[in-house]
């Protein structure tokens, strides 16, 4: 679970209560009208711009801000490193079983294709394809959140020239002044608030997952194109290495790969490596 973002909301809201209560009444922030105002037509005009489609599929992409698991890219590295070792003594055919012992997807996808003898350049378009669909889904998604993130204001702004029309009708009652542009006030407030602590961060947030998640994917391609050249797991390793900062780049012991060229068995480094992923 990614407890910065449920850590990041919690905190802004008891910043914002806290500070409130001691300047002020806490009560006098609530105005129903104004909640319905604002959240209400932010979500309704969402609802105008994208198809329920989109906007469930957002939902799911969405989950990722609380229940994603980031992977760990020297743990993929050594994975594709202990591939690549089998291939170099057993040939690219000894992939197909290991390569059901993987629980990534695309990486999945992409052994068995070099399994069956795809053409290299084939087997890049196929996965750039996938990478290119994949990156268009996390856009969607993200495009909704910023989308959401510029409505929220400005229905906000919409609930405070309603709450100014109505303190205006009531202009003959000036103790009412006062407590009607509070009220007034209020919906502009539950707009910025939406943006700037749940919209716009997590389309921030959702943007570096999916960041992530696609260098992960482009070490994991050239990891496999690699492979399937024949390429020498060292020369493997320092390739894949560049995706990374220098202060990232140590990749388990630093005679792993002799350590596999004398004999690692493919079950027992996969099963390993899936171990420091989920660990």
């Amino acid at each position: 679970m990614d407890m910065s973002t449920l850590a990041g909301i919690i905190a802004g809201c008891a910043f914002m209560v806290i500070s409130i209560m001691l300047d002020g009444n806490l009560g006098s922030y609530y105005d129903l009208p104004s909640i319905m105002i604002t959240v209400g037509g932010t979500f309704a005009a969402t609802l105008v711009a994208f198809p329920f489609k989109r906007l469930a599929s957002m939902v799911k992409v969405s989950k990722n801000l609380f229940f994603s698991v980031e992977d760990n890219p020297q743990s993929i590295i050594s994975m594709i490193i202990e591939l690549a070792n089998i291939a170099r003594k057993e040939g690219l055919l000894a992939l197909e079983e290991a390569a059901y012992r993987i629980e990534d997807p695309f990486l999945q996808k992409g052994i068995l294709l070099i399994v069956d003898g795809t053409d290299p350049e084939l087997v890049r378009n196929i996965l750039e394809t996938e990478l290119n669909f994949i990156e268009e889904r996390h856009e969607e998604a993200q495009g909704v959140f910023e989308t959401m993130a510029s409505l929220a204001p400005a229905y906000g702004m919409i609930g405070t020239l309603i709450g100014l029309i109505n303190m205006l009708r009531k202009l003959d009652d000036p103790s009412s002044i006062g407590p009607s542009m509070s009220v007034a006030l209020v919906t502009t407030f539950y707009g910025s608030l939406l943006a700037n602590l749940f919209f716009s961060p997590m389309a921030t947030k959702l943007k570096y997952k999916s960041a992530r998640e696609m260098l992960l994917k482009e070490i994991m391609l050239e990891g496999m194109l690699s492979i399937q050249a024949g390429e020498n797991p060292r020369i493997i390793e320092e390739k894949l290495k560049a995706f990374l900062p220098p202060k990232d780049r140590i990749i388990g012991d630093e005679d792993s790969i002799e350590g596999n060229e004398q004999g690692w068995q493919g079950e027992d480094v996969l099963s390993r490596s899936r171990e420091e992923m989920s660990g």
